[in-house]
């Protein structure tokens, strides 16, 4: 009887009003929360400055990172995302190397070896050019690009495997060319499947951004701990810098709705007013596309012409020779580039890699002292350990938002979607200090070691991604298998226990694994909060060893790729187990 009448829209709407309102009663009569909210610390000048106006540039930087960084990873996901299907070798190993590479060591280490590393490659007045050049800036611009352009390599390369064989046999069959049957067969189709997980990427690009505040740059997120460290306006500064990072999500996730609608084919009396609007803002491009397919199909030799001219043969003999050239000179660069990355590594000294590994591996594990985490365990096996107790404990916080995320009732439905917007339209850096300095100290009055508050910010931050993989693992579910299990007379827990989760976890399994790798790499973050993760203990290392950055940071990213590449190859050894048909194109 009661769970007849918990369908009705309006108990649900009452009941999830009464929760909001349990909640407000709870924290406005009940809970000692003695803080006095002062907004005006953003509108009048202090005594340290405009607080609004340092957040207004701060924002103006990240928009300039995003964007910048968000071209060179489009530019370098296409190039070596079809380089990754090339049957040329050495174009496809290094693709592949690039891709590995930075896919599996975390974007904070990569900004360091940039910053503090690549430096002392240059000779001393080099150098010195270097910083008077921004280097800050653009190391994040570079690295944020080069980052993520190797999670749009291979966004883009199973695009265009998704692509049936047999219409790039049909292309060439026809007589179109390599470049004509990518330029009008494979990206079109492609781009039309990749442009969802891009959008994905551009807002990860986004939000990565805040990690150029490690190396100095005065974007958003520093703003915001300059605003709290000058003013101690913990709330304001923290509240103000959440919903401008939730803004530009709802921003980047709006335009790649509209693209995504642009590529959607529907017919002309169905279109709805999403796409009216996608087609005037995309009008002006249309017609340069149409001014560049008039030249192309101007210059074209015509079909009908049988005869080939001296000029036209010269030009084909020509191309040939220009592609043979092109590939030796190609294995000629990237000789060259093997060799001095030999020289470099010969030139280490190992001796410093040697004596400082055991504090890489285990920190000071077991002499430490009182204060530190467990009798001075850090450095790698922290990481693993942290890794695996957040990847353990955001599995169930996922597995209960997500099928709350399915549910009917708007009273579970809708905290449980707010709760996965919210965290998934933040950094995941600013997720930890949320729970660090707010949450745990504010809220529950708990305080507790930097260790165990990241391991908590880092399960409900991953808590909230597993939550839509769990979400989109059940909604596969043929909805018949779920009417047939209700005629049977199983209840709804039964009916997830039984019939849809274990079919759904067999679908989640490799991106579970994916997810245990981003655990595992964005445990680094914990870093800014002090504890001796292997990034800090990488940093405390360097400050120590001084001149020694780059055994320092190679040896460190080399740690982290070891283990997460195995586990990556892990996650394929699952896709292929589970997707058997998978075939791979060669172009």
């Amino acid at each position: 009887m009661f769970k007849r009448f918990f369908k009705h829209v309006w108990v649900q709407n009452l009941t999830l009003l009464a929760m909001v309102g349990l909640v407000y009663y709870y924290f406005a009569y009940h809970f000692e929360f003695k803080y006095d909210f002062d907004w005006a610390v953003f509108f009048v000048e202090g005594q340290y400055g405009h607080m609004g106006r340092l957040m207004i540039d701060g924002l103006n930087t990240t928009l300039s990172l995003t964007f910048y960084s968000a071209a060179i990873a489009l530019v370098m996901g296409t190039v070596f995302g079809l380089a990754r299907l090339s049957k040329f070798k050495p174009v496809y190993w290094l693709a592949t190397c690039y891709v590995e590479l930075f896919r599996n060591t975390p974007l904070l280490i990569q900004l360091f070896f940039w910053n503090f590393a690549l430096p002392y490659a240059f000779p001393e007045e080099i150098r010195f050019k270097l910083f008077d050049l921004n280097f800050e800036y653009w190391v994040s611009v570079f690295g944020c690009g080069f980052f993520t352009g190797a999670f749009m390599a291979e966004i883009i390369r199973a695009g265009i495997q998704s692509i049936p064989k047999g219409l790039l046999e049909a292309s060439y069959s026809s007589g179109l060319t390599f470049p004509q049957t990518l330029r009008k067969v494979v990206l079109p189709l492609a781009f039309r499947e990749i442009i969802p997980p891009l959008g994905s990427e551009f807002l990860n690009n986004m939000k990565n951004t805040s990690l150029a505040m490690t190396i100095g740059v005065t974007e958003l997120f520093w703003s915001m701990q300059e605003v709290l460290s000058l003013t101690y306006r913990t709330f304001e500064a923290f509240i103000a810098a959440t919903a401008i990072y939730l803004l530009l999500s709802l921003i980047i996730a709006a335009i790649m709705n509209i693209v995504n609608e642009k590529l959607k084919i529907m017919p002309s009396d169905k279109t709805t007013g999403l796409r009216k609007i996608a087609d005037v803002i995309f009008k002006p491009f249309g017609f340069m596309a149409g001014c560049l397919e008039y030249i192309f199909w101007y210059f074209r030799r015509s079909p009908e012409k049988k005869t080939v001219s001296p000029l036209a043969r010269l030009c084909k003999d020509c191309f040939k020779w220009t592609v043979t050239a092109s590939k030796a000179l190609f294995l000629a660069c990237l000789a060259y580039l093997l060799y001095k990355l030999g020289m470099a590594l010969a030139g280490f000294n190992y001796e410093i890699i040697r004596a400082n590994l055991p504090a890489l591996l285990v920190w000071r594990f077991p002499s430490g002292d009182e204060t530190e985490f467990f009798m001075g365990l850090g450095g790698l096996a922290g990481s693993l350990l942290m890794a695996v107790i957040s990847i353990s404990g955001s599995f169930l916080v996922g597995l209960v938002v997500g099928m709350g995320r399915t549910a009917k009732s708007h009273a579970i439905r809708i905290p449980c979607t707010m709760y996965i917007e919210l965290v998934r339209g933040i950094p995941c850096i600013l997720v930890i200090l949320w729970f660090f300095q707010v949450v745990l100290q504010f809220v529950f009055k708990l305080e507790i070691h930097a260790f165990w508050a990241g391991t908590i910010a880092l399960t409900f931050f991953f808590g909230a991604y597993i939550a839509e993989t769990v979400r989109g693992g059940i909604q596969n579910i043929p909805p018949g298998q779920v009417e047939a299990a209700k005629a049977s007379g199983l209840t709804y827990f039964q009916t997830m226990r039984k019939i849809i989760l274990p079919q759904a976890l067999k679908q989640m399994l490799p991106a579970l694994v994916g997810m245990f790798i981003a655990a595992f790499k964005d445990t680094s973050l914990v870093y800014i909060i002090g504890v001796m993760d292997l990034t800090r203990a990488a940093y405390a290392v360097n400050n120590r060893t001084m001149i020694y950055p780059f055994e320092i940071y190679t040896t460190v990213l080399v740690l982290y790729f070891i283990f997460s590449y195995v586990m990556s190859l892990y996650t394929k050894r699952l896709e292929r187990k589970l997707s058997p048909e998978q075939v791979r194109i060669e172009m």
